[in-house]
């Protein structure tokens, strides 16, 4: 087995969600990925916590989440020495992330045309709210601004009521993996061709795949669809229905199934002519709805789960944060990883993938900010008196030690 990235290098000069998140993967897939933090460091490092919470975990729960793998290094980009310094890392990388506004690398002196004339290898990765190009490009947005921008805000929520938004960073980590998967195809390339090449994603193409199939139907037939709870247009029943001890989900798209469920649940009730076909089903989607939830609404959610499953109908209870973080089933699938953080054991969510022949790298810690700064510099040929020096002028941050 290999580490498949052993060797591969990556400047990670994103914050917050999407870039750490993807930069995490390449860490994941034993990528050496160097974060480069502002002074202070990135804010994710404070988000959702109290101080005393701080205190204690050392850093947020979100920043842990999206940071295993990494070292860290604190630089002050606005000093022409730190731009240097950051152009030195860059040039001495194999990949080189950012999630900055359209212009901000250029004034940086970490500009595209320039490296990849120094480092013709190099793999340029841009994540952007709009994009480079168009009039939106040069403006700022976050995950919630673009399920608003995209609409899918506007088919999120209750009928009759104003739509929500989606409980996570369904756009941020979404977009992570398509820069991902970018990032991976120009490594590729480059082992044809020894090539590198400019990879762009951003939120606004993130937002638009996830939209995609409710762009297209709009742009064949000018259909606007709405918010539909958990239900949605494509069949019926695909959505929550009520137990007696809490909600469970169920999806039957064909006629087979249907009949299925019927015949598991209640077959006076639901095996019915009006029922019958996958367009009657859609017709008569209200009285089904109420049908189905007359019966369910009758048993617990351990007995639908148990009927449905023994006859291959789609179903799941809905679980709650903690039901489902403890689950076993995502234990037993791999879906963990174990780190040592603060002094205590932890578990977080490991990379969405699990390949047969490819070793996952015992997971490291998020790091303490500018943790690695010393090894970092040292082990890209920096001279100790140099580190001295940008230490001591604040090029640098002075902050040492492992998070711990």
């Amino acid at each position: 087995m290999t580490k498949i990235l052993d060797g591969i290098r990556v400047l990670d000069l994103s914050r917050v969600f999407a870039g750490p998140a993807a930069t995490q993967v390449l860490g994941d897939l034993g990528a050496d990925v160097i974060k480069v933090e502002p002074p202070g460091g990135d804010e994710a490092r404070y988000y959702g916590v109290t101080q005393e919470e701080l205190a204690e975990l050392g850093v947020s729960p979100s920043f842990i989440a999206l940071n295993r793998n990494k070292r860290s290094i604190e630089i002050d980009m606005r000093r022409p020495e730190g731009k240097a310094l950051a152009r030195r890392l860059a040039l001495k990388s194999d990949v080189i992330i950012n999630n900055f506004r359209p212009g901000v690398m250029d004034r940086l002196g970490l500009d595209y045309d320039s490296l990849i004339a120094e480092n013709p290898r190099l793999i340029y990765a841009d994540f952007s709210a709009y994009g480079r190009e168009g009039k939106l490009s040069g403006v700022g947005a976050n995950d919630l601004a673009l399920q608003a921008y995209s609409g899918l805000i506007s088919i999120t929520g209750e009928p009759g009521r104003k739509p929500v938004r989606c409980g996570t960073a369904i756009v941020d980590l979404h977009g992570s993996l398509a820069l991902v998967s970018g990032i991976l195809a120009a490594l590729f390339h480059r082992e044809r061709t020894g090539r590198g090449q400019r990879v762009e994603s951003s939120l606004l193409h993130s937002a638009a795949h996830l939209m995609s199939y409710f762009y297209t139907e709009y742009l064949m037939t000018g259909t606007e669809r709405a918010p539909m709870g958990t239900a949605n247009h494509l069949s019926v029943p695909n959505q929550a229905f009520p137990a007696a001890d809490g909600d469970v989900v169920i999806i039957a798209s064909t006629n087979e199934m249907w009949r299925r469920l019927a015949h598991a649940l209640d077959p006076e009730a639901l095996d019915r002519p009006i029922f019958a076909e996958v367009f009657d089903r859609r017709r008569n989607r209200t009285a089904l709805i109420e049908a189905v939830s007359d019966v369910t609404s009758k048993l617990t959610c351990a007995e639908i789960v148990d009927r449905l499953s023994k006859v291959k109908v789609v179903v799941a209870k809905v679980n709650s944060v903690g039901e489902a973080a403890m689950s076993e089933q995502l234990a037993a699938a791999g879906g963990y990883v174990e780190l040592e953080q603060n002094g205590r054991s932890i578990k977080s969510v490991s990379a969405p993938m699990i390949m047969s022949e490819i070793e996952t790298p015992e997971a490291a810690p998020a790091p303490a900010l500018n943790a690695d700064a010393g090894d970092i510099l040292t082990s890209l040929g920096f001279e100790i008196e140099e580190i001295v020096n940008l230490t001591e002028t604040g090029v640098i941050g002075k902050t040492t030690g492992k998070v711990a």
